[in-house]
C-alpha cells in the first residue's frame, strides 16, 4: 500500500472549525479504497489528547519550538493518528487557532511551525517503523513543512493543497531564527512574501505537486481577483496545480440513514424535517420557500448582501433560518432581522443543528463572494436541498443552473447568479421563488439535486493518481 502521511490544523469529527476538518477527516477512508494507507499528523489539541485511544509514544523531543514534546501513535474515530503532544503549544483553552479572547494565539507561527517540522522529521528519519512515501499538507499550518524537509535531506514527494489562500500564515522576518528557518531561503523563490515571512508561500514554491479544491478555484487563483497577491506564484507554478473537487462523507450524511433527522430518500417525504425545523426555530406555516444558511459569517461568504435582499424574500412569504458566527456586525444586524417573525437566526457553532437546517429547508443559500470549494451546497444536493450560489470556485463546479436549456433537459440542480451583488442575488432570489410555486418543477430540482454524485470516489481516484505519479 502506499504510505501517506497527512498533515492538517483540524482533523472531522475530531477538532473543527470549517470544511478544512471535513476533507482531511473523510480522506483516509475514501484513499484506503485505493490502496493509499494515510496517518493524519495532528496537534495535541485537548479534544484530540481525549478521544486518542491506545496511544504509544514513537518518538520524543527535547526542545520543540519552547518544550518538550513527544509523538504519540494511536486511533481516534476511526483514523490513524499521529498526535503532538506538546502541552506549551497546544493544551489550552479555546480553538485551534484563537483564544477564548477571540483574538490570534501569539504563538501561532510556532505552533504551526512545530506542526511542519515534526511532519518532516517524520518523512525523513520515520515514526517508529513507519516511513511515508509522500507528504500531503493543508493549508499554511503545513506550508514550512517543505523547508525543514529540504534541510533534514528527506526525500519524499510532497503536496500541498491549498483550501483557502486568502490566509498565508505571515508572520514578522523577525522571528526567521526562532522558526528553525534557514535565513538564506527569505527571497522570492522561497518564503519570502512581500517582505513577511509566509508559510503558505514556502509551501507554494517548494511542494513538487499542488492541489487544490475545485478545477475553477485552481484557475481563478491566477488571477489578481481572486489570488491574494499569490497570482503570480500561482502562474509560476501552473504546471504543478491540479484542482481536485472536495466529496463529503456519505455515511455521516445520508438522508435516509441519519440519525440526527427524520430520516428521508425523496423529497416529498422531506417534509417532517421542514416542519420539526419550524417548530424547533420557532417559524410560523408559509407559503413561500424556507431558505437556510449554514455558514462562518465573514465577508467572503456575501452574507451582507443577504441582509439586503431579505425584505424582497420576506415580501414573497419566503422565510430565513440562519446558523453560523463570525463577525461581529453581522451577528448583530442578523439577530436584528430575527425581530421578524419569519427570520430565525442561532449564533454558534451546532453540528447536529446543521443537519436539522439542511435536511429542513426548501433552499440553501451560498452567496460567497469566493469559495474554493464549499461543502455546504453538497450537502444540500444530497438532501434534496436546492442549492442558491455565487458563479465562483467550487459553487460553479457542483452546481447545474436552472437556465431554460438546464430546465428543458431536466438537469438543473439549484440557482448560480453572477456578480456577486446585492441585485444579482435578488434576482435570483426572485427566480428562486418562482420556482418554487411550480411545484412539479421544483419537485425534480430535488430529485436531480438528490441524484448528484457528491462523495469521494472520483476525487480519491484522482489524489491516488497524483501520489503514484510523483512516487513512479
Amino acid at each position: 500500500m502506499m504510505r501517506v502521511l497527512s498533515v492538517a490544523s483540524e482533523c472531522a469529527p475530531l477538532v473543527k472549525t470549517g470544511g478544512l476538518a471535513d476533507v482531511v477527516g473523510a480522506l483516509p477512508g475514501a484513499l484506503a479504497a485505493e490502496g493509499v494507507r494515510m496517518r493524519v499528523l495532528l496537534p495535541g489539541y485537548p479534544a484530540v489528547m481525549a478521544a486518542l485511544r491506545d496511544a504509544a509514544p514513537v518518538l520524543a523531543f527535547d526542545q520543540l519550538f519552547g518544550g518538550p514534546a513527544r509523538l504519540l501513535a494511536g486511533q481516534a474515530a476511526g483514523l490513524d493518528l499521529l498526535v503532538i503532544e506538546a502541552a506549551h503549544l497546544y493544551d489550552r483553552p479555546g480553538g485551534p487557532y484563537l483564544g477564548s479572547d477571540g483574538r490570534d494565539w501569539p504563538d501561532n507561527p510556532e505552533r504551526f511551525a512545530a506542526l511542519s517540522w515534526v511532519a518532516a522529521h517524520i518523512c525523513a528519519h520515520g515514526a517508529g517503523d513507519w516511513l511515508p512515501q509522500v507528504l500531503h499538507g493543508h493549508d499554511w499550518q503545513a506550508g514550512f513543512a517543505t523547508e525543514y524537509l529540504r534541510a533534514m535531506g528527506g526525500r519524499v514527494a510532497t503536496v500541498l493543497t491549498i483550501h483557502n489562500i486568502a490566509f498565508t500564515g505571515s508572520t514578522d522576518p523577525g522571528r526567521i531564527a526562532r522558526l528553525g528557518l534557514d535565513p538564506a531561503r527569505f527571497h522570492a523563490e522561497g518564503y519570502e512574501f512581500f517582505g513577511a515571512v509566509s508559510a503558505l508561500k514556502a509551501g507554494l514554491m517548494g511542494a513538487d505537486a499542488l492541489t487544490t479544491v475545485s478545477p475553477s478555484y485552481a484557475e481563478e487563483l491566477m488571477t489578481p481577483e481572486f489570488g491574494m497577491g499569490l497570482d503570480g506564484v500561482m502562474r509560476h507554478r501552473r504546471e504543478a496545480l491540479t484542482g481536485i473537487l472536495n466529496g463529503i462523507d456519505t455515511q455521516v450524511w445520508n438522508p435516509v440513514t441519519d440519525p440526527l433527522i427524520h430520516p428521508f430518500g425523496t423529497p416529498r417525504s422531506k417534509s417532517a424535517n421542514k416542519a420539526a425545523l419550524r417548530a424547533e426555530l420557532g417559524l410560523p406555516q408559509a407559503q413561500g420557500p424556507l431558505c437556510v444558511i449554514v455558514s462562518r459569517m465573514t465577508h467572503q461568504k456575501g452574507l451582507d448582501l443577504v441582509l439586503q435582499v431579505l425584505p424582497d424574500l420576506l415580501a414573497e412569504d419566503g422565510q430565513l433560518a440562519l446558523l453560523g458566527s463570525g463577525d461581529p456586525e453581522l451577528e448583530t444586524a442578523f439577530r436584528a432581522a430575527a425581530a421578524d417573525p419569519n427570520v430565525a437566526v442561532r449564533i454558534g457553532y451546532d453540528e447536529a443543528l446543521s443537519h436539522r437546517m439542511i435536511a429542513g429547508g426548501d433552499a440553501i443559500l451560498v452567496p460567497s463572494r469566493f469559495e474554493p470549494c464549499g461543502l455546504t451546497q453538497l450537502y444540500a444536493l444530497r438532501y434534496g436541498t436546492v442549492p442558491l450560489v455565487a458563479l465562483t470556485g467550487g459553487l460553479a463546479d457542483t452546481v447545474i443552473n436552472a437556465s431554460p436549456a438546464a430546465l428543458a433537459r431536466g438537469v438543473a440542480t439549484g440557482i448560480q447568479f453572477t456578480p456577486v451583488t446585492a441585485g444579482s442575488l435578488r434576482n435570483a432570489v426572485a427566480r428562486l421563488c418562482a420556482l418554487y410555486k411550480d411545484q412539479k418543477t421544483w419537485s425534480r430540482l430535488q430529485k436531480n439535486a438528490m441524484a448528484q454524485p457528491v462523495g469521494w470516489d472520483q476525487s480519491a481516484k484522482a489524489y491516488a493518481a497524483l501520489y503514484a505519479r510523483l512516487t513512479a
